[in-house]
């Protein structure tokens, strides 16, 4: 019976935060987010049937690192004939002065997405893109698992798992746990 208590207690709250996991608003659960990859992997590798050479996926710090990651894995085996390589790219998203990628690529003729795991204002990607303007890239795409309706910046998203309309105030988290995503919830 204890054993039964704890584990409800445990599966209640998130040890790692102090609000408890039963009050977040969850948009996304592990298993949808997980479906919502795969289906913007297969986007990808549609979009890119038939290319060669290098895709490089340039992840935005943290969860937009672990999306990378996953897209990566998924696109292997549909992109037999392209390498896909992942990067880091690091800024501070509210003042995004210096952009540093984790290599440094020579990005002409290449293929190129830039993943974050919730686009907001637009913001975050724009700076984000502004290194590879020093190239020519054959071609340079977004992807990102949750947008919102808010843009103050002119980014398009090629690739989205889920559209979120929500207010001005609200805020959303992707969350994950070590290299995996967990879900994302508004707050």
């Amino acid at each position: 019976m204890v054993y039964v208590l704890l584990g409800a207690f445990i599966a209640i709250f998130d040890p790692r935060k102090t609000k408890p996991m039963a009050d977040k608003k969850y948009i996304l659960t592990r298993e949808v987010a997980e479906k919502k990859l795969q289906r913007m992997a297969l986007e990808v590798a549609e979009q890119l049937s038939g290319e060669e050479g290098v895709l490089v996926l340039i992840g935005i710090k943290e969860s937009g690192m672990v999306i990378a990651q996953k897209i990566s894995h998924l696109l292997k085996p549909l992109l037999a004939k392209s390498t896909v390589k992942v990067i880091s790219c690091s800024l501070n998203k509210r003042h995004p002065q210096e952009v540093v990628f984790s290599e440094s690529i020579n990005f002409n003729d290449l293929n190129v997405i830039v993943i974050d795991d919730v686009t907001n204002s637009g913001r975050t990607l724009l700076y984000a893109l502004k290194p590879l303007l020093h190239f020519h890239p054959k071609r340079i795409q977004t992807l990102s698992l949750v947008e919102r309706m808010h843009k103050s910046f002119p980014v398009k998203m090629d690739y989205v798992g889920i559209s979120v309309a929500t207010t001005l105030h609200d805020h959303i988290q992707v969350e994950v746990d070590g290299e995996e995503i967990v879900g994302a919830y508004l707050s």
